[in-house]
C-alpha cells in the first residue's frame, strides 16, 4: 500500500469499494460514485470465507477476476485493484473476531446466519484499517450490513465515512446481485416478484399494521412456488428493531430473504 501513501503525500483523497468479485452494475455504481468523491479509488475483491455460514454457499459463489478486473478497466485507471488471497489475510487460522453490535446483529440476518456478521466486521475493519480511506462506499440492498459497518466503524474510532449507496436493480425489480448469476433465466425474470410485493407493502403501510402487512406478505409467497420466503420484517431504520407500533419520528424499512433455485436473496424497501 505504499502506492497510497504517495498519494496522501500530494492531498489526494482516497475511496474503497470492499466488493467479493463476481461484479455487476450495481458494484460500478458504487466504484463510480466513489471515483466522483476521491481522487483515487481502492477496490477490494475477496471472497470472504468467515462470513459464509453454509460451505455450499461459499463454494458456488461466483468468481471471475479476469471479468471483474476488465470491467474495471474500462470505469476508470484512477482505481487501485486489491486482491489478497485468504492465507493473506487469516493465516492458518480462518477465524473471525468477535464484536459487540449492540444487537444490530441478533435480528434478521443475523437470526438466519450465524456468525456471519462478526465475519463482515473481521474483513471490513481490516480493509479500513490497511487501505485508511477517506470514505468507503457501500450498497444499500445489504442494509443490515450496512448499518452493523457503520456501528463497527465508529465503535473502533475509524476515521473513516461509511457512505450508502441506493440498490441497482435489474429490468424486472430484482436487486442487482452477484448471487443472481446462479439463477435460471425464467426465475430472474420472474424474480421481480420480490421488489413487486416490497412495493405493494409500502402502499399498504400507510393504513395497515405491521402484522397484517407480514401475513399478507406470506399469503403472497404461498400462492408463488418458484420462490420460498425466508423472512419478511418491517422495522426501525436505524436499531432495525421490528416495528410494533408506528411511531411519527421514526424510518421504517421493509426487509426481505428469499430462496428461489437454492438461490438465497434479500432486498429491502424504505417504507415513510
Amino acid at each position: 500500500m505504499s502506492f497510497l501513501g504517495e498519494e496522501r503525500k500530494k492531498n489526494h483523497t482516497i475511496g474503497l469499494v470492499p466488493t467479493m468479485g463476481a461484479l455487476h452494475e450495481g458494484h460500478i455504481s458504487l466504484v463510480k460514485k466513489a471515483l466522483l468523491e476521491n481522487d483515487k479509488v481502492v477496490v477490494s475483491i475477496f471472497v470472504n470465507p468467515t462470513q459464509f455460514d453454509k460451505k455450499d454457499d461459499l463454494e458456488k459463489y461466483p468468481r471471475n477476476l479476469d471479468r471483474d478486473l476488465t470491467l474495471l478497466e474500462l470505469v476508470s485507471e484512477n482505481i487501485l485493484v486489491f486482491v489478497p488471497s485468504v492465507d493473506e489475510i487469516y493465516g492458518e487460522h480462518i477465524k473471525s473476531q468477535s464484536y459487540e453490535f449492540n444487537g444490530l446483529d441478533k435480528v434478521m440476518e443475523g437470526e438466519f446466519r450465524e456468525g456471519h456478521f462478526n465475519g463482515v466486521g473481521t474483513i471490513v475493519e481490516l480493509f479500513l484499517r490497511t487501505v485508511s480511506p477517506d470514505k468507503a462506499y457501500f450498497g444499500e440492498k445489504d442494509f443490515q450490513q450496512l448499518q452493523i459497518i457503520r456501528k463497527m466503524a465508529a465503535s473502533k474510532k475509524l476515521p473513516c465515512e461509511i457512505i450508502g449507496c441506493p440498490i441497482e436493480r435489474e429490468p424486472h425489480g430484482l436487486a442487482m446481485s452477484s448471487r443472481n448469476e446462479r439463477l435460471s433465466k425464467t426465475t430472474r425474470k420472474e424474480a421481480g416478484f420480490i421488489y413487486e410485493t416490497l412495493q405493494a407493502a409500502k402502499a399498504k403501510f400507510g393504513t395497515e399494521s405491521a402484522r397484517n402487512i407480514a401475513d399478507w406478505v406470506k399469503e403472497k409467497f404461498k400462492k408463488n412456488p418458484l420462490f420460498q420466503l425466508e423472512y419478511f420484517q418491517i422495522a426501525d431504520e436505524d436499531t432495525l428493531t421490528p416495528m410494533l407500533k408506528k411511531q411519527n419520528d421514526t424510518k421504517y424499512r421493509a426487509f426481505i430473504a428469499v430462496y428461489a433455485d437454492g438461490v438465497r436473496l434479500i432486498d429491502n424497501l424504505r417504507l415513510n
